[in-house]
């Protein structure tokens, strides 16, 4: 984990659309 600014970002704002990419990748298995 060298980026911690993307962790930042990840946990300072999780939008609908990750939300929607992780159901999309479950359904899809």
């Amino acid at each position: 984990m060298k980026t911690p600014l993307y962790i930042r970002n990840r946990q300072s704002g999780f939008t609908l659309i990750e939300l929607l990419v992780v159901i999309a990748i479950i359904a899809i298995l």
